[in-house]
């Protein structure tokens, strides 16, 4: 197929809204946001061979390149609303066009987000992905709002992906469910909506957790305390490697659940919150004065990650 006959396969399978004036085909897209809301915006690359394994299916893959963007936008309490996608392809390939396609489309439509606009050109297979989403004039929830004394949240389980991952480098026979993990993550969208007035910061795990966390007390110019203790994890992963769960929940990344911050006052109004979104979510630490994240064991002493997340260029 030529570049146009991809772009025409695309536009076929794209769902609609009553917000988007001019969709995909023609130089831009035109986009109609309320007036009483602002514009989210976020943008993730994934690279064959970086972010996911070579031979991962298309399918997942087109899950995937939108999920992790989902994911930012749940981390800012944003409703997803539109997306781009540019793809990079090393060959013209209607099959696995197809089966990207559905999955990522499969995703759009679990989230009512349209596919708006973007670009295909040939070479290394690589896919860009833009996603927007609306909030609330003033509402977001961002990463420099964390307070000394609020509790650290996460939602539901970590390390599951980091595992796969291993497994499949090792050659090690792999457990479905960790391997859904990895190519299939949940993007926490119902949750962050409901974080919106109770959170005081929230980030998605994506790199790591500690590494991510880090992110948040850079930014809210705090420390932190996590019991690494009380990190969840699934029955999977506490079957599949007892002796590494705690390092591949603390820095394994692509979990791409929530960690966020509130006020102890609020456990109540959060766990309902999370019960209303049908999302688990554990209290694993404290906001406290100072910098940086310290990991504590079941006895208060510091505990020292193999690493604190992924880092691209290190």
């Amino acid at each position: 197929m030529s570049e146009f006959e991809l772009i025409d396969r695309i536009r076929a399978r794209a769902i609609t809204r009553d917000d988007i004036v001019l969709g995909i085909g023609d130089d831009a897209a035109i986009l109609r946001p309320p007036p009483s809301k602002q514009l989210v915006v976020t943008a993730d690359t994934l690279n064959a061979g970086v972010h996911f394994p070579e031979a991962t299916k298309p399918g997942d893959i087109g899950w995937k390149s939108l999920a992790v963007n989902l994911s930012d936008l749940a981390a800012m309490g944003a409703q997803p609303a539109w997306c781009t996608l540019s793809l990079s392809l090393p060959e013209s390939d209607p099959e696995w066009l197809d089966g990207f396609i559905d999955g990522f489309l499969d995703l759009a439509a679990r989230h009512d987000i349209a596919l708006v606009g973007g670009d295909t050109t040939r070479g290394p297979l690589s896919i860009a992905v833009t996603a927007m989403g609306l909030v609330d004039n003033g509402s977001a929830v961002r990463r420099d709002g964390a307070k000394v004394g609020d509790d650290i949240w996460v939602t539901g389980t970590l390390g599951d992906a980091a595992a796969a991952l291993q497994s499949l480098f090792a050659g090690a026979a792999l457990d479905r469910a960790l391997r859904m993990r990895l190519d299939r993550p949940a993007p926490r969208v119902a949750a962050g909506l409901r974080l919106v007035g109770l959170a005081n910061s929230c980030i998605d795990v994506s790199d790591g957790l500690l590494a991510d966390l880090g992110h948040i007390c850079e930014r809210s110019k705090v420390g932190a305390e996590v019991e690494i203790s009380k990190l969840p994890a699934s029955p999977s992963l506490q079957r599949f490697a007892p002796a590494m769960r705690i390092p591949w929940q603390a820095g394994g990344g692509d979990d791409y659940e929530l960690c966020f911050t509130a006020a102890p006052r609020l456990r109540d109004e959060i766990r309902q919150a999370l019960d209303f979104a049908e999302t688990p979510g554990t209290r694993i630490g404290r906001i406290v004065a100072g910098t940086g994240v310290k990991a504590l064991d079941a006895e208060g002493n510091e505990w020292q990650p193999p690493q604190a997340g992924y880092v691209h260029f290190a």
